[in-house]
């Protein structure tokens, strides 16, 4: 039997008996239902499983929850309802079946922590590793810059 793993999720400690080599998504979707940690690919490819680790994104697929103990972990649902990425999402349609938006929406926030007024260049970096199917991605990109207001360059 393994020790329980303590972890801070969206405001909460919660415990949990896994190997401390299970997935951070897997724990987070299946263990604790938090239906915005997404897993279509499992290896780190689309993005869908984005999360916030002490408010830096990571792919909950590849992290394992024995790295996440005792850091903050924070998903979409732990975001407040007027939450300004996904206000500007909205506003912006940026999105159409929506099954990647809380991966984008989460690494957005990662993002604009780290630069308030990213250049396109590096919003499209930084969201490299986030995939929509639909091709919502100008509108994405829209809405970053909205959020960035005009303090980003190189538009």
């Amino acid at each position: 039997m393994t020790d329980p793993i303590r972890l801070q999720v969206n405001g909460r400690s919660v415990d949990v008996a896994v190997d401390p080599l299970t997935p951070l998504r897997t724990v987070l979707g299946e263990l604790l239902g938090l239906r915005s940690v997404r897993m279509p690919c499992g290896v780190g490819a689309c993005g869908a499983c984005t999360v916030l680790v002490d408010g830096r994104p990571v792919k909950g697929c590849l992290h394992p929850v024995g790295l996440a103990a005792g850091r903050t972990i924070l998903t979409a649902e732990g975001l407040p309802p007027d939450d300004p990425v996904a206000a500007a999402f909205a506003a912006r349609n940026a999105f159409q079946c929506g099954f990647c938006s809380p991966g984008f929406v989460m690494a957005v926030h990662g993002l604009l922590a780290e630069d308030r007024a990213p250049d396109d260049a590096t919003v499209r970096a930084a969201l490299t590793g986030n995939l929509c199917r639909c091709g919502s991605y100008p509108l994405i990109l829209e809405a970053v810059r909205e959020l960035a207001g005009e303090g980003g360059a190189g538009r």
